[in-house]
């Protein structure tokens, strides 16, 4: 006769301990957390807190290895700033996060505005975000500028609806999509507060702070870097310079602006290579001078943004 009581080999035992630092080094996190240390320059808060969200379903997962089952940790999340702080490099980072630790399946980063969501007529809402919310399943959905959703004072708007089919797969479907909301912080706290149902569903809140003068010039070096391309100490100088009048103007994006401010150096170091004509080393293809961040028209008195 066979005998089907367990015996204390066949047990499924519990493991008295665990080792941490293994489990952390298994789920490679930390090599996604370095790799965004390399990424970004700064960002010293934003950076602490997504390693306390990795270390939270890290802990998370090693409870449920040993049988302490409990709710898991909430997972939508809401990144404010004002633009070029970081906010879309770091949701892609979070997305990749999430799939190493088994949040999400795919770990694909969907990123959306409004006209991706919002209809402009009756019928057409549903669809268009039903369909991005197909392609986010399994991974995160960025919602870039999220408070655009909303527009009390239009009646005839369809955000509402784009926002009621949101809420109904962030709570049913919260186990295989992370939702991010991101915008400019006082916006983004009335749209929360105009929508109490979405906001008790997103727990953590993380703000993206403006960049120092000193950060953005390092950003701009990153770039160059990047680009196979130099400043003279003379060129950065005075890039410096142009920061400190150009972060006072309005629409200044951090460190959007400095790729663009780097984008238009390059013009202005091509053209003054044609214009002077005649051999060119390879010292001189790489090299941004002065004169190529000089004729900036932040320079001239009475300018604009430029």
């Amino acid at each position: 006769m066979q005998n089907d009581q367990a015996t204390p080999e066949t047990e499924t035992r519990t493991p008295e301990s665990l080792d941490l630092d293994a489990a952390y080094r298994d789920s490679q996190v930390g090599d996604v957390l370095a790799k965004l240390d390399r990424e970004l320059v700064g960002l010293a808060p934003v950076k602490n807190r997504i390693r306390e969200i990795a270390h939270l379903l890290l802990i998370d997962k090693l409870r449920k290895q040993v049988g302490l089952a409990s709710e898991p940790p909430p997972l939508h999340m809401s990144f404010t700033g004002r633009p070029g702080t970081g906010k879309t490099t770091v949701a892609m980072r979070m997305a990749e996060i999430l799939l190493k630790l088994g949040y999400v399946r795919k770990g694909q980063l969907i990123t959306a505005t409004r006209d991706d969501l919002v209809g402009q007529y009756i019928g057409h809402t549903a669809p268009k975000t039903k369909d991005v919310l197909k392609r986010a399943m399994g991974g995160v959905l960025f919602i870039d500028e999220a408070y655009y959703l909303y527009k009390p004072e239009n009646e005839r708007d369809y955000g509402g609806e784009a926002i009621e089919i949101l809420l109904q797969v962030m709570e049913n479907q919260r186990a295989d999509l992370v939702v991010i909301f991101a915008g400019y912080k006082d916006r983004m706290d009335t749209f929360f507060s105009s929508n109490p149902g979405l906001g008790s569903r997103v727990a953590n809140h993380i703000d993206f702070p403006d960049y120092a003068q000193d950060e953005l010039v390092s950003i701009a070096d990153l770039m160059l870097e990047k680009l196979n391309y130099t400043f003279t100490p003379a060129a950065e100088k005075a890039f410096s310079e142009y920061l400190e009048m150009r972060m006072t103007q309005p629409q200044f994006a951090n460190a959007r602006s400095v790729r663009n401010a780097i984008d238009r150096a390059r013009l202005r170091q091509a053209t003054r290579l044609f214009d002077r004509g005649g051999t060119v080393t390879p010292a001189d293809l790489k090299t941004i001078d002065e004169a190529d961040i000089r004729q900036s028209r932040v320079f001239k008195i009475g300018a604009g943004t430029t």
